[in-house]
């Protein structure tokens, strides 16, 4: 595929991985001139973000390009979008699209930067943005990898990868948000990029209450290892291939999110294991850890498809207060001896 680079690219969500991703777009289309256009929710983010270029509330002090615009406005920002980047929280992407289907330009390309599935249909975000929107597999995008907001506003070096079913919309993709410190990789397994994903979120919330209740590294380093074996059985039950998981959306995602305390997911494992509570946690965080939303959903579809998650049956144990933390660690590593080559 030889196309030119978006003129228009429009960002739905203005949380601290869409407004960091509208910075790499920014920073990615400054030679070609393509027009960032951020959807914000609350009218005091928009102006901040056109007034101060930041967005303080997510990214600290971080300076956004002048370039990127911003507007409560979603018809506004929507108009001559040529890809329309989306950023919300997982549970709350379909009825959104109730609302943005009739403004979103009929030749656009949708990418998602979400991480989650969805309560009640078990359905991944591309799914849900097939269905509603109606669009073909072609028309869909999807980026993931070891990718820290705060990290990349920074301008810290980091790899992702496109996917999509047409390795040429994954190219083009890629391409526009190339920039010097962000170097997507591209891939057709839709399914493996996106499930590595949602599974990192819920084995980071193992790894975080391990870590709360001050367990060890080996603990931590089996949890996250014997994770990344749980995520492959999903992925491949699910038609995703293996090696995807051994790549930046498994292993280089699941590596990151459970070791870093700029991790949501990381930060509300450790609070649950030093003792809080669910909605205690919920009220300490001001982001959204996608993995409490989806830990169950994810063990929904594994009971349907017969896959053994032994790491997300007791994290959701822990989530509906069937299981204590305390309790937590010898059911971590619950399987019967096998080989480890095994999934």
């Amino acid at each position: 595929m030889n196309r030119r680079p978006p003129a228009v690219v429009a960002v739905l969500g203005s949380g601290s991985w869409g407004t960091t991703f509208a910075k790499v777009l920014a920073d990615a289309g400054e030679l070609h001139g393509t027009q960032v256009r951020l959807w914000a929710r609350r009218e005091d983010v928009a102006a901040e973000i056109n007034s101060k270029h930041t967005n303080s509330r997510y990214l600290g002090d971080t300076v956004l390009p002048e370039t990127i615009t911003c507007s409560t406005d979603v018809a506004g920002v929507l108009d001559g979008a040529e890809v329309v980047v989306i950023a919300v929280p997982a549970q709350s992407l379909r009825p959104q699209l109730a609302v943005w289907k009739p403004l979103i330009p009929a030749d656009a390309v949708v990418v998602s930067l979400m991480k989650g599935l969805e309560v009640g249909t078990d359905d991944r975000m591309s799914q849900v943005l097939a269905g509603e929107l109606e669009l073909p597999d072609r028309r869909i995008a999807v980026v993931s990898g070891p990718n820290l907001a705060m990290e990349i506003a920074r301008r810290e070096p980091t790899a992702s990868v496109v996917a999509s079913a047409d390795a040429g919309v994954a190219s083009w993709i890629a391409a526009a948000c190339t920039a010097r410190y962000f170097r997507p990789y591209t891939n057709t397994d839709v399914v493996g990029v996106e499930i590595g994903g949602i599974v990192k979120n819920v084995i980071a919330l193992a790894v975080g209450i391990c870590e709360g209740k001050q367990m060890g590294d080996n603990t931590k380093a089996s949890v996250i290892t014997r994770g990344l074996a749980e995520t492959t059985r999903l992925a491949v039950a699910l038609g995703g291939e293996a090696e995807t998981m051994a790549g930046l959306a498994g292993m280089g995602d699941l590596i990151a999110t459970c070791s870093s305390p700029l991790s949501r997911n990381h930060t509300a494992g450790r609070l649950l294991g030093q003792g809080l509570t669910l909605d205690e946690v919920t009220s300490v965080m001001n982001q959204t850890a996608e993995g409490i939303k989806s830990a169950q959903a994810v063990l929904d579809l594994a009971r349907q498809l017969q896959v053994d998650m032994p790491i997300t049956e007791s994290v959701v144990a822990v989530l509906q207060g069937s299981l204590s933390v305390h309790d937590l660690g010898p059911r971590l590593l619950a399987r019967e001896l096998k080989s480890e080559g095994e999934l």
